[in-house]
């Protein structure tokens, strides 16, 4: 449909953890299939480079990049990469995010940090970098990718994740509400109950749920939602195009929740 006809966009954590579509991954595959060029990051450079070979052999047009999204070397880098290859950047969704799992008791505090960097402090950086360049162009979008777990316990011990995706939904708003005036919109989506590979790779995940046993969590996840079932990668990824798209022109400072209803439930 073409509906990022013209635009560039960075997917930061546009690789994925194992085989499988991540948020991230199925993010940058959406938005090539409707017409944006994409600059693919990742940490991994080969998770990077698999999915800009996938976007190139849609026929779309892809660079991968290799960053660490934690260190502003790497996300000056990156804006310059983007700039090189494309000459713009219209978009930019900040994917990066890990789930560790432990209440404030547990954590040690080199956790604690470690976490903080990789889920907030990679998406401030990368808003720090670009929103000048959108601001220089007359605007642009950006999506932070969040998790309901920002605004609901969900029965799984994990602070760290959780604080930070709270922490991501106040800086969406305010970044939202002090750039509106240069036409960028900033906006967060909140996922819910996902089957993608970083669930399945975390074994702290598994072991809250299901004593370690992967397809146990499954079950006990698709049993928590109203729809009876866990989201996919594609769900997320079809959120994000509408937020980049300019379909959603005068939408900023939300927090869309992609869930299922599971929010919705008491307990």
């Amino acid at each position: 449909m073409d509906r990022l006809k013209g635009k560039t966009a960075i997917v930061v954590g546009a690789g994925s953890i194992g085989p499988g579509w991540g948020n991230g991954k199925a993010t940058a595959v959406t938005f090539a299939r409707e017409g944006a060029r994409v600059l693919c990051v990742d940490r991994n450079a080969d998770a990077a480079a698999e999915t800009a070979g996938l976007i190139a052999r849609d026929g779309g047009r892809a660079v991968a990049f290799a960053a660490d999204a934690t260190r502003e070397s790497d996300i000056e880098a990156m804006v310059s990469a983007c700039l090189e290859a494309f000459g713009r950047i219209d978009v930019l969704d900040n994917n990066v995010g890990i789930a560790e799992v432990g209440s404030v008791v547990d954590v040690p505090e080199a956790e604690w940090d470690r976490v903080f960097a990789i889920n907030l402090k990679s998406a401030y950086l990368a808003m720090k970098h670009v929103i000048p360049v959108m601001a220089e162009q007359g605007g642009g979008a950006i999506v932070n990718i969040s998790s309901i777990a920002s605004i609901r316990h969900l029965g799984v011990s994990y602070v760290t994740y959780a604080t930070t995706k709270a922490a991501m939904n106040q800086m969406t708003r305010t970044t939202a509400v002090e750039f509106a005036p240069k036409n960028i919109r900033v906006n967060a989506i909140l996922p819910g109950l996902m089957k993608t590979p970083m669930v399945a790779h975390s074994a702290g995940l598994a072991a809250s749920y299901a004593g370690g046993d992967v397809e146990a969590m499954w079950r006990a996840r698709d049993a928590q939602v109203p729809m009876g079932h866990m989201g996919e990668a594609w769900d997320v990824a079809n959120a994000a195009l509408f937020l980049a798209s300019d379909e959603s022109r005068y939408v900023t400072g939300i927090e869309l929740v992609v869930d299922g209803g599971i929010t919705l439930k008491v307990s």
